[in-house]
């Protein structure tokens, strides 16, 4: 089957396993390819440079936006977020782009791609999400309080604007969700020329009752 690439779009509140089932996928699905956002903000704990984000200051962001390098940027909790241009060549060419980033990048690129693919990750309570905040011991209480409050927002939208929701209450079945999700839309008659050999020869031959044989 002749593959189109895929936009993969993953948002979710923070801490409700969206990392973490994008870099499962990743592991799983050879031609998959993780787009790295660029942003403002300092990394956190094991963070590096260039693996989980591109770490750069205001004025050099401020300059990518300025020549038209970002296929979408938005600014969260005081930060600058973005995902570069060159990830749709990566889809175009037969790849798996698998995008974490907020919902407003996520409809940003939705508006400008609309065969891209949105899947919002659900924590399965307000309570678990704030446990899972918490227990990553790399923001403060107030920073807590404000991503939580940020949350419900995040998750309205979400569940507003985007294809396929995935509640996170377990993660083997949150992954095997989401990886249903990509065999189905693989699937999709837009993004292959046939979904078998022989079916142009059947769609040629229809009218004069020939099946060709496999």
């Amino acid at each position: 089957m002749a593959s189109h690439g895929l936009l993969l779009i993953l948002s979710a509140p923070s801490g409700a396993g969206k990392t973490t089932l994008a870099h499962r996928l990743l592991a799983a699905e050879p031609s998959a390819r993780f787009s790295i956002s660029y942003t403002t903000r300092p990394p956190r704990g094991q963070e590096q440079d260039g693996r989980d984000y591109h770490f750069v200051d205001e004025p050099t962001f401020r300059q990518m936006i300025a020549r038209g390098e970002l296929l979408e940027w938005a600014q969260v909790h005081g930060n600058l977020y973005g995902s570069h241009e060159s990830t749709v060549d990566e889809a175009q060419a037969g790849h798996l782009v698998v995008f974490d980033i907020d919902v407003q990048g996520g409809n940003s690129i939705k508006a400008k791609h609309p065969e891209s693919v949105s899947v919002f990750v659900l924590p399965p309570s307000m309570s678990e999400l704030e446990r899972r905040l918490r227990d990553r011991q790399t923001d403060s209480d107030e920073i807590i309080r404000r991503r939580l409050a940020v949350a419900a927002h995040e998750m309205e939208a979400g569940c507003a604007t985007y294809d396929y929701l995935i509640v996170n209450d377990s993660l083997e079945r949150a992954f095997a969700d989401l990886c249903a999700i990509v065999r189905a839309e693989r699937c999709r008659r837009t993004r292959a020329s046939f979904p078998w050999p022989w079916a142009s020869a059947l769609a040629a031959d229809a009218n004069h009752g020939v099946v060709p044989k496999t």
